[in-house]
């Protein structure tokens, strides 16, 4: 099929683009620049491809200052997106550890016990929570808005496909890009009717050839076409991408005698362990999104991430508001926290990349929605500019265009500042802390300096990890009943290293199945090849730590009887992508790839509210 403009993901950047050329379409139609070339006598012929079976399936909160959102929509507009509000009240807590089992430096253990033994005569500290007395001016988000981006994302796309200027397809996973020569000349679609293997069936049907003049590139950190571009091309000298967090989120019902106002919004880092950060935003109605962010750095390699949420949920400063909650959606997402220094090449012949897999993401303002809205804006603005000028769509030309645009607004600018801001976090989470406030309050001028190492680099042993704390003979035992029983080795550890076991209410802190169930419901279509591959057998049959079985967010990845090749039941994938950079080996010598490889497939999180 041909058309004039693909665009690959539908996201916050995809829809910037789109909403910036469909407004200029409608207020000119009849402009030679907007008539069709692959369609003579229509307007532009631009389609969307996005991977999940609905556009909104997205489970996200989001507090934004919305500098780039709020040129494109008055206040009044935004308030008609269901869950959205402006933001109130702002609080960033640091979390002492309630129940002793958190992995913390000497500095820490210090600081908790000055908190515990004189935190009475501080008006901020309380239920084991220091409140920072003011919120540091890169953090703060007075001003902006509290989005769900799953109402965020429906509210946009049924405004573009309102418009009948664009069309969005939802559930159509996109396999590559395609090439002639070196120009991107469109996408290629995934091949149908094949088994889980990718062996064709009697029903194969190879995936659709979608030709275009101009591919827009906005599938995220992982999707399949960004990952090809950046295999064929590389990434620009200097850059890398060994930063990832793995955000777990969920959004609740907060009970009827709830204090907290719509539009409040709580950070907190500290605990369950010093590096994980989490988040609480309060929309209308006692809806709420609240969730954690695992990073790359965090050394443990028993890093649950449901299991760490519903500790996280239950410290005191956070269980006084939480308790008698009820979980209404649940869902994760990889993010790729290398910001600008993980930016591939942003433009090339035939096509842009928006978003954040264009590392448009500010870790240090910890934002990314409003970024990669702007990007999109930003390549909607140059393509009308070359579409007038009757100039090809070649890289020279989108340099001097979109690059240019993007190079000298404030996205960029910001991005400066915290391209080095999280280094020090490399080195342990004192240094981290430390970094991010000298990097923000001098303007990136000075930050802690460190190499940074491939994840897989710095996940330790189990034994290395727990000594002192659980024996060998018990992680042992934990290793050969996952084997066994198919399972995870994580709670048996956490258990044994001192963590209380979930006390399951039925309502909000229920188990990891139940969450797949309650939370949403995963789906992956028939015809479809697997999506997660484990690359070098060889490799997995050496592994004793399987990161990519106690990181998977749906249990989807679990232990194989003999303890070599995990096993991997899509019907539980969420696609979050985790597995990508969990593993402890790397792909092939000098790669920060890993031994999984996470492809384009069909399927994911159906979530009951957004």
């Amino acid at each position: 099929m041909d058309v004039d403009f693909v665009c690959v993901g539908f996201g916050p950047a995809t829809a910037g683009f789109l909403t910036t050329l469909t407004r200029a379409m409608q207020q000119d139609p009849t402009a030679e620049h907007f008539q069709s070339k692959t369609m003579p006598g229509m307007p532009l012929q631009v389609i969307c491809y996005e991977r999940a079976d609905d556009i909104g399936f997205g489970v996200s909160g989001i507090v934004t200052e919305a500098n780039g959102i709020k040129q494109a929509f008055t206040a009044e507009e935004l308030s008609k997106i269901p869950m959205a509000h402006p933001v109130k009240h702002e609080e960033v807590y640091y979390l002492l550890d309630p129940v002793g089992a958190s992995r913390r430096c000497w500095v820490l253990k210090l600081v908790d016990r000055l908190f515990r033994t004189f935190g009475f005569i501080l008006p901020w500290y309380k239920d084991q929570a220091f409140q920072l007395p003011f919120i540091p001016p890169f953090m703060a988000k007075h001003g902006g808005w509290v989005f769900s981006m799953g109402q965020f994302t429906q509210w946009l796309g049924s405004n573009l496909m309102g418009s009948g200027l664009v069309q969005v397809w939802p559930g159509m996973p996109v396999k590559e890009p395609l090439f002639d020569s070196n120009r991107v000349a469109g996408v290629r679609l995934v091949d149908q009717g094949v088994e889980k293997s990718g062996k064709p069936t009697a029903s194969f049907m190879p995936g659709m050839d979608i030709h275009a003049g101009f591919t827009v590139i906005g599938d995220g950190p992982y999707g399949s076409v960004g990952q090809n571009l950046d295999t064929k091309l590389g990434l620009p000298e200097g850059n890398h991408q060994r930063e990832w967090a793995l955000g777990m989120k969920a959004v609740v019902e907060l009970p009827e005698n709830t204090k907290l106002e719509p539009g409040t919004v709580i950070h907190t880092f500290g605990f369950p362990e010093p590096e994980i950060f989490g988040f609480l935003y309060v929309y209308p109605n006692h809806m709420a999104s609240l969730g954690i962010f695992v990073p790359s750095w965090l050394d443990n390699p028993m890093r649950s991430a449901y299991r760490y949420l519903q500790h996280w949920i239950q410290h005191p400063k956070l269980w006084k508001h939480l308790e008698g909650a009820t979980l209404k959606s649940w869902g994760a997402k990889s993010l790729q926290e290398a910001g600008m220094r993980g930016e591939p090449f942003i433009v090339g012949d035939g096509f842009a990349r928006i978003g954040e897999g264009s590392g448009s993401t500010n870790m240090l303002k910890g934002s990314g929605v409003d970024e990669a809205w702007t990007t999109g804006v930003q390549l909607a603005e140059g393509m009308i500019q070359l579409l007038k000028e009757k100039k090809a769509f070649t890289k020279e030309n989108l340099e001097a265009t979109y690059l240019k645009s993007r190079r000298a607004s404030w996205v960029e600018k910001d991005n400066r500042v915290a391209k080095k801001a999280r280094d020090g976090f490399s080195h342990n989470f004192v240094l981290g802390m430390m970094g991010m406030g000298l990097a923000g309050f001098t303007n990136g001028i000075l930050n802690i300096p460190a190499k940074l190492k491939p994840v897989y680099d710095r996940i330790p042993s189990l034994e290395n990890y727990y000594k002192g704390k659980v024996t060998s003979e018990t992680i042992e035992k934990a290793r050969k009943e996952a084997n066994a029983t198919n399972t995870s080795m994580h709670d048996a550890l956490m258990d044994a290293s001192g963590w209380p076991k979930i006390q399951y209410d039925g309502k909000l802190l229920i188990s990891h199945q139940d969450a797949l169930l309650l939370g949403g419901k995963v789906q992956a279509a028939d015809g479809y090849a697997d999506h997660v591959i484990f690359m070098d057998a060889g490799k997995c049959q050496k592994c004793r730590t399987k990161v990519c079985i106690e990181m998977c967010s749906g249990q989807a990845i679990t232990a194989g009887s003999d303890g070599g090749v995990p096993l991997f039941d899509r019907e539980k994938c969420i696609h979050c992508a985790a597995c990508l950079w969990n593993c402890v080996y790397a792909r092939e010598e000098g790669s920060d790839l890993t031994n999984v490889d996470f492809r384009s497939g069909s399927g994911g999180l159906h979530s009951n509210i957004n």
